[in-house]
């Protein structure tokens, strides 16, 4: 076996081929996990500053204690471990299309193991934009609303991953999303764009405040830096 390379799973879904891997990069020196989605990487674990920001900066907007935290897509788990951090985090509900993501970390393929650990945590196999349409619920052992929705599903909101999820980051997608938040709530996404101007309008006209963060980090394969948004919005 190469200790250098290693898939550790591979699943046909209705999305496509999906498959976990642990790789050895040379250049940052470390130990990093992949998961792709037919030839499109999904996520890794070699940059995951902007994965945590989003937790820290959408929490961090937060009022109050006690809170009841929506996490919408699951993927390696850093944004959901990050928001763990955060003591006043009552429960998390981690929403994943892909069951098998979530097995993933359930077989403890993944370095962050908190997520399963800790029983604050809720791993649900679901469609968070259903969810937010209302064509599905979670179940009565789950919040029906949260104190803070934080989101990493497509890579942008004009770059989704399929097509369906377009209709979510228009006035009437996030109007629907509000729905499931207090009336103090905060809905806190990533973006692995720069501030995109009719998103931003689109956040503008229906919550109270609305800011865009852009997150710089070092990238050693690049040798210079690497940014991503986060848009957070107070409803």
């Amino acid at each position: 076996m190469n200790r250098r390379f290693a898939e550790l799973d591979a699943r046909e879904t209705p999305m496509g081929l999906l498959t976990l891997r642990r790789r050895i990069d040379p250049v940052l020196d470390a130990e990093i996990y992949e998961a792709k989605l037919g030839d499109e990487f999904l996520m890794s674990s070699a940059f995951t500053v902007a994965e945590r920001e989003l937790a820290r900066l959408g929490l961090a907007a937060t009022p109050g204690e006690d809170l009841d935290v929506l996490v919408g897509g699951l993927g390696l788990g850093y944004t959901a471990v990050e928001a763990l951090r955060d003591d006043r985090v009552r429960s998390m509900t981690v929403i994943d299309k892909l069951g098998e993501v979530i097995a993933w970390h359930q077989q403890g393929l993944l370095p962050e193991t908190a997520l399963t650990s800790d029983e604050r945590t809720t791993l649900v196999a679901e469609d968070f934009f259903g969810l937010m349409r209302g064509d599905t619920t979670l179940g009565p052992a789950t919040p029906t609303l949260f104190h803070a929705i934080l989101l990493d599903i497509d890579h942008t909101p004009r770059f989704w991953l399929h097509p369906s999820h377009a209709a979510f980051y228009t006035i009437k997608g996030l109007w629907q999303l509000q729905q499931h938040l207090h009336p103090d709530g905060v809905f806190a996404l990533w973006s692995d764009e720069p501030p995109d101007t009719e998103f931003v309008a689109a956040l503008e006209a229906i919550f109270a405040t609305t800011t865009s963060r852009v997150i710089t980090f070092p990238n050693a394969l690049t040798r210079g830096e690497s940014t991503a948004t986060i848009y957070v919005a107070t409803a």
